[in-house]
């Protein structure tokens, strides 16, 4: 990975600067990938020097599964434990300790950090006890992350809520009558009683052409769940195997909903943005059949949506978790109020990307060395140059002029909301933000900066937020305070962050592509 480390200071890093201070976490991770040429778990560049001194991060560095790859440059440059085993930090670590290569004192030091997060986070003197777990209160919490996570990219006309005139929809494809799509790999909690979708497997397999995981469903029925929030209307269910038998379901029922998914996982780069097994075909298909047809995306990233001018509405469910069935029905009947906004950018295409396609996918694997299964192949060392440098996401969209499919912070409600009254300060914008729809609802009002023409290195970024409860025809007024970091620019030679003298222009809105409210302050 080679990149411009004030663009990595002021982008990637910034994030975890934030996070680290914040958070103060017992434990970071490092990664697999080279930094700078360094491996990120011998990088004495990014965990002595920035993570542990700078930052003055006082729990332990943890390698990922197999990353670490060095003895003595690894514990050296900051890395306090090998996970898993110990090839590298057991016996190896032992002789260069004996043989003076690594001194005591190095040993000691990442002991002293594992013991004192351990002390710290009271794991000691107050381990954690067997007990029962509140299943449904776990439940419950899960449905609500979800109903305030799932966001509502595009509602036509008002076609959801799903009105209770509604008496017939066609529920189509994405296993809807079994349940959710859940993650891969580290990410996968597995689901009582196994796979939800029965002909698909359930096990990682481990082969010397990599690790290779299943596509699991959650059992919450998306299907179930809407036929249970709305008893009134009949729900017919289609597989979407066949896009004319489903088109024709489509056709005959007063609305459709189809649910599409994208798979996603460790240890397998997508290779396009598109929807994968011909989901954007019968998106298509179906939404030509119908016009009042939702469109349900259950993937952990944008998409690209060909068919989007042909439908009535798309939420994006990403993968909505132990209930997600449960929260997706609430939030498409109206029970539940879309309050979300987008995390990331939507672009309109992969050319709009600043790296259009995935780098090193078409390399040979070659064997992996110290492999961690016999056999086991990997791609060679290859370099990625992040010419972007801190244009990442909305910034690099806003940058070079190309309007996104939906912007970073986008994402609607059932009712609406004005902004106004403006007034800035070098530290914090207060405003008002008013309900002017007909029901409640939450609003996550966002305020963005741009620094000083002579310093800036990206047009505008996020230096603050507020979520902002209103009732009907309620206004509030709010003050959302900067973080100070995102007002700064960071000195590469100093290794410190200044905040620039000069004028800071300041916009509020909705999301990154809509702030209406823009006033200016000076630092002098």
């Amino acid at each position: 990975m080679i990149i411009d480390y004030r663009a990595a200071r002021e982008s990637d890093l910034l994030a975890f600067e934030i996070a680290v201070r914040d958070g103060q976490p017992g434990m970071v991770m490092c990664s697999y990938n080279l930094f700078a040429g360094n491996h990120v778990c011998e990088n004495e560049e990014l965990l002595n020097q920035t993570l542990k001194k700078e930052w003055a991060f006082k729990g332990w560095v943890i390698s990922d599964w197999a990353a670490t790859h060095s003895t003595e440059k690894a514990i050296l440059a900051g890395l306090d434990q090998e996970q898993p085993g110990s090839r590298y930090f057991g016996a190896s670590l032992a002789e260069a300790v004996n043989g003076g290569r690594v001194p005591v004192s190095a040993v000691d030091a990442s002991v002293r950090r594992i013991l004192r997060t351990m002390f710290a986070t009271r794991v000691v003197d107050n381990p954690p006890e067997m007990q029962v777990v509140d299943v449904a209160a776990g439940l419950k919490a899960a449905q609500d992350v979800a109903e305030k996570g799932i966001v509502l990219l595009r509602n036509q006309d008002g076609i959801l809520p799903l009105a209770s005139t509604v008496r017939t929809v066609a529920v189509i494809g994405g296993h809807a009558d079994v349940g959710v799509l859940t993650g891969g790999g580290s990410g996968q909690v597995d689901p009582p009683g196994g796979n939800a979708v029965k002909n698909e497997p359930s096990a990682v397999r481990f082969t010397t052409e990599g690790i290779f995981f299943p596509k699991i469903w959650w059992p919450s029925s998306p299907l179930a769940a809407l036929r249970a929030a709305a008893p009134g209307t009949r729900f017919i269910f289609d597989d979407g195997k066949d896009s004319a038998r489903a088109a024709a379901l489509a056709r005959s029922a007063d609305m459709a909903i189809v649910f599409a998914y994208a798979p996603s996982s460790e240890e397998h780069d997508n290779p396009m943005l598109g929807l994968p097994e011909g989901q954007d075909g019968l998106i298509d298909t179906v939404a030509t059949a119908n016009p009042r047809s939702i469109v349900v995306l259950e993937t952990t990233g944008p998409v690209t949506m060909p068919w989007l001018d042909k439908t009535g509405a798309v939420v994006a469910a990403w993968f909505p978790g132990a209930r997600g069935g449960e929260a997706i029905a609430a939030l498409l009947t109206g029970k539940a109020n879309f309050t979300a906004k987008l995390p990331i950018t939507f672009p309109r295409s992969e050319a709009d990307l600043p790296h259009p396609k995935v780098q090193g996918g078409d390399l040979p694997l070659v064997p992996m060395k110290d492999p961690f299964i016999p056999g086991y192949k990997t791609q060679p060392p290859f370099d990625i140059r992040y010419d972007e440098g801190v244009l990442v996401g909305y910034k690099w969209f806003e940058a070079n002029g190309r309007k996104p499919l939906f912007a970073f912070g986008y994402g609607l409600s059932y009712t609406t909301y004005t902004y106004a009254n403006l007034k800035v300060t070098p530290d914090a914008a207060t405003f008002s933000v008013t309900n002017t729809g007909s029901r409640a609802g939450i609003e996550i009002a966002q305020v963005y900066a741009s620094l000083p023409a002579r310093i800036r290195l990206a047009p505008r970024q996020l230096v603050g937020w507020a979520k902002v409860a209103l009732a009907p025809g309620e206004t509030r007024t709010i003050t959302v305070r900067f973080e100070p970091l995102t007002m700064s620019a960071f000195d590469t030679r100093r290794r410190i962050w200044t905040r620039p003298k000069g004028e800071y222009r300041i916009s509020v809105g909705g999301s990154s592509d809509d702030t209406p409210l823009v006033a200016t302050t000076q630092v002098r």
